[in-house]
């Protein structure tokens, strides 16, 4: 299903990510493909609330947690500074789709990085 929101397709996800040269592209994208999964399954299944939206979050959590691992091969992991990078992007889906009032930490709760 292709996204809609004009918002979201126009957004870079994990800018920093690409502009840092300790994380290699390949693994980066599939980063961003995460993201956009979960855009699209924001999009299908048009969460009532927060704890539908957490839902679709958490899944999407759960895959950058295995992400991780593909980091860890590539010789670097996602350390600090870049789990708040993507805690951000979790953010901005949530606020493109009309959920500014979702808590961050909620939206990636059960993250291991």
């Amino acid at each position: 299903m292709p996204i809609t929101s004009q918002q979201v397709t126009g957004h870079a996800f994990l800018r920093q990510m690409y502009e840092d040269s300790y994380f290699p592209d390949h693994v980066v994208d599939q980063g961003e493909a995460i993201l956009l999964r979960l855009c699209e399954r924001v999009e299908a299944d048009r969460p009532s609330g927060l704890e539908s939206l957490y839902a679709l979050t958490q899944a999407a959590t759960d895959e950058c947690n295995l992400l991780d691992r593909e980091f860890v091969a590539a010789g670097n992991e996602i350390e600090t500074v870049a789990g708040e990078w993507i805690c951000d992007e979790f953010y901005f889906v949530a606020s493109a789709y009309g959920f500014a009032d979702a808590d961050v930490d909620e939206l990636t709760s059960g993250r291991d990085w």
